[in-house]
């Protein structure tokens, strides 16, 4: 296999220990097999999430000591504006705390009860926020997306006949379009530019805001670069543009491709509709230049949006998942393809066969990646999506899944060797594995607090 070497160096480093096998199955017990409820201190790698799990930099750091901790107009907010305005083309910017804060804060003055939101494949917490007020996150992904071993380059498309459905029924009762990029739901999928440009033409003939959550949108921008013919002498800084120029503005967890441990944004055109959201971010998540977050980690933000769009950085990002995904395919580990930005996703109907949805394969295989080598990952599947209003049985989506999530520049090419040898030994015993019941099941996000027992 092709070897990578980092576009960096290390100066600071934090002792990880993997703990005995006996005190591992002790501490998944007391945690009701729940990864979630693990101490950090008992995981060895820990996969859960590339939320806030990044290394930041020495640029970014130094940044730190320079923190505005002024209430208002601090001067690290003024270069985060900047930056976005450099980067993405936005003129108005409004800090929050992280992208969910980002989305109560937009969806509180775009969104009304009974209006829907279409996207592709709406995030637990992004759909959990319209659903709260009264609204319908509604799926217009491409087919391709459901099917894990389809080899198309951009599988988090929306399909433009399905958008049209939704829309040109009552274009009044759609609050606003929703670009995920990457797809997160769906294998990190990324999105082309041409299928953004179509969704915001149908936006723009029914007069339909488009928005786009970025969390991931420099891993989205190299996949158009690599994968999209027309694009692949362009830089990945027009790319980002183009993406941008297309829609009204963004949502953004910074905690991923800003490379922070804590932070996001709102980013918008419209100096009218910035207006109306700045006293909902006072209400609940601060004055407007500092949204809930320091002025240090303002600017830690500020200085991580250009250092995601550097090229070498983001081929090691995206060579490292792909190098993990090469090692798990020799083995015959069922994962999506293609492999995506930031992390990979294990097929667990295919890898648990005997394990029914209503078993939870892939939160069981989470519980059987810690036993075997305290390894913490994280479930997208029928515990991620909860119960039908109407029936009040498990929804059983056509993707049932094991995140990966790699941290940004984090672990070595060792560690991703380490990951595949331990998904390897659950693959060697998966006929033995049993599936899992609820202990508990908490009545909301319940991925992130049940309980669960050893099915019978």
């Amino acid at each position: 296999m092709e070897r990578m070497i980092p576009p960096y160096k290390i100066k600071m480093v934090e002792p990880i220990k993997l703990i005995p096998r006996e005190e591992r199955e002790r501490a998944i017990v007391e945690a009701g097999f729940n990864p979630f409820l693990l101490n950090s201190k008992d995981v060895f790698i820990d996969l859960l999430t590339d939320s806030g799990t990044g290394a930041m930099s020495d640029n970014q750091w130094a940044g730190i000591m320079l923190g505005d901790e002024s209430y208002a107009g601090s001067r690290n907010f003024h270069n985060l504006r900047n930056t976005v305005k450099d980067i993405m083309g936005f003129e108005f910017v409004i800090p929050c705390h992280q992208g969910r804060g980002a989305e109560q804060v937009l969806n509180r003055v775009l969104l009304k009860e009974g209006q829907t939101v279409p996207g592709n494949i709406h995030f637990d917490t992004t759909k959990a926020h319209i659903e709260v007020l009264g609204g319908r996150a509604v799926d217009c992904t491409i087919d391709a997306i459901h099917d894990p071993a389809a080899e198309l380059p951009f599988k988090g498309d929306l399909d433009l006949d399905k958008l049209r459905a939704v829309i040109e029924p009552d274009p009044l009762n759609v609050a606003y379009v929703l670009i995920t990029i990457t797809n997160n739901s769906g294998g990190g999928q990324p999105v082309s530019l041409q299928n953004i440009r179509d969704v915001s033409a149908i936006c723009h003939e029914h007069k339909v805001l488009l928005y786009i959550d970025a969390a991931r949108y420099a891993e989205n921008a190299w996949f158009i670069k690599t994968r999209e013919p027309e694009q692949k002498n362009k830089s990945i800084r027009d790319i980002v543009r183009n993406i941008f120029s297309c829609v009204d503005g963004v949502l953004m967890s910074a905690k991923k491709d800003a490379i922070v441990n804590m932070g996001g944004f709102l980013a918008l055109r419209d100096e009218e509709l910035y207006q109306k959201l700045c006293p909902i971010c006072v209400l609940f998540e601060g004055f407007p230049t500092y949204g809930g977050m320091n002025g240090r980690d303002i600017e830690a933000m500020a200085r991580g949006l250009y250092e995601a769009i550097e090229e070498p950085y983001l081929a090691y990002r995206i060579g490292q998942i792909e190098y993990l995904g090469r090692r798990l395919e020799a083995t015959g580990v069922p994962i999506v393809k293609p492999v995506g930005g930031h992390a990979i996703y294990i097929d667990a109907k295919t890898f648990f066969p005997h394990i029914t949805q209503d078993m939870f394969p892939a939160h069981t295989l989470c519980v059987e990646l810690y036993l075997e080598g305290g390894v913490r990952s994280v479930e997208i599947g029928t515990l991620l999506a909860g119960r039908d209003p109407d029936t009040g049985e498990n929804i059983h989506p056509a993707l049932e899944l094991t995140r990966l999530t790699i941290p940004r520049r984090v672990y070595t090419q060792e560690h991703m060797d380490y990951i595949a040898d331990t998904v390897a030994g659950v693959w060697g015993r998966r006929h033995d594995v049993q599936g899992l019941d609820f202990e508990y099941e908490a009545p909301i996000l319940r991925h992130f607090q049940s309980r669960f027992k050893r099915s019978a």
